[in-house]
């Protein structure tokens, strides 16, 4: 079971009417009028919203604020504890081996890859709405805007996050160089 799904379900059903007709409230700029009024129930709010990527197990920004405008402290530190656990089901995570060549692969691309970095991430699967997120929450650091991308498609694929995944999509961007670089720091992982 996913975990992420698993916690908005708890807080679905601990959400009074009135808390859900106040989250409602709040996600009027982000829904419809017409799917809004349809809403009955916390967890089919929950679901536009993974739909529509306004949240997501890597950004709950949106709902952290949420359930902080509700003064549900007993939510936000379910939810906190969540996101301390990082990475959620051991099983839903690739092996060690493979983990220290992702995040090696990871270094050198955070190094080497320049602001063409949204064209790499867009081929990895990450939505351009997720893009526009993470570039909103970092403004002024390329770096770091790369590096919560790629956690972010890491988390998204769970354990089938490879290295080689990371160095076909470099070479599918024409990005060759930095594609040799990762993988001559993939035969220094031991």
């Amino acid at each position: 079971m996913d975990p992420f799904l698993a916690l908005l379900n708890s807080f679905s059903n601990r959400l009074s009417p009135d808390e859900l007709s106040n989250l409602k409230f709040l996600c009027q700029s982000k829904i419809g009028k017409g799917k809004l009024q349809a809403v009955r129930k916390g967890i089919e709010l929950f679901s536009i919203l993974l739909e529509q990527q306004d949240i997501t197990p890597c950004d709950v920004a949106f709902l952290r604020e949420m359930l902080k405008s509700l003064k549900r402290e007993d939510l936000v530190t379910q939810l906190e504890h969540f996101e301390e656990a990082g990475e959620g089901d051991p099983s839903e995570q690739p092996d060690a081996a493979e983990k220290r060549k992702v995040e090696s692969a990871f270094e050198v691309i955070c190094d080497n890859v320049g602001k063409n970095w949204k064209m790499l991430i867009r081929k990895l699967g990450i939505s351009d709405i997720k893009i526009d997120r993470i570039v909103a929450a970092h403004p002024y650091n390329l770096e770091e805007q790369m590096m919560q991308a790629l956690l972010a498609w890491k988390k998204l694929k769970g354990k089938d996050a490879k290295a080689d995944d990371l160095v076909r999509a470099l070479r599918a961007c024409k990005m060759n160089l930095v594609a040799d670089k990762v993988e001559d720091a993939l035969r220094q992982v031991v």
